[in-house]
């Protein structure tokens, strides 16, 4: 069997995004499409606590990195783009949350 090796950048893209994960159930034709397509999200929901966790570790990252430049390196400009992107991963991971809260508890039939 072989197989080709993904790209970098396709692979650093779906170790931070999830979107790949899930369809889009806007787009199907018929209402058994539609239903296929939420179980699958409803399915692949599971996986969202680890983006959860991945996500938490950046904002974390991020965060610390600021509190670095700031304290320690009196680099207000720097530490401010560090703090900029933490507060971005932290509403990346309140997004994460409420995906993760409709689809697995829900009452989505």
């Amino acid at each position: 069997m072989t197989t080709e090796a993904m790209p970098f950048r396709t692979l650093l893209y779906r170790f931070i995004f999830f979107d790949w994960l899930f369809k889009d159930v806007s787009a199907a034709r018929s209402v058994i499409e539609r239903h296929a397509a939420l179980q699958h999200n409803k399915y692949m929901s599971r996986y969202l606590p680890i983006y959860f966790r991945r996500w938490t570790v950046m904002a974390t990252f991020d965060f610390g990195l600021g509190c670095l430049f700031e304290r320690a390196l009196q680099a207000t400009v720097v530490s401010a783009y560090f703090f900029t992107w933490s507060c971005v991963t932290v509403a990346g991971m309140v997004v994460i949350a409420a995906a993760w809260i409709f689809l697995t508890f829900g009452r989505l039939s």
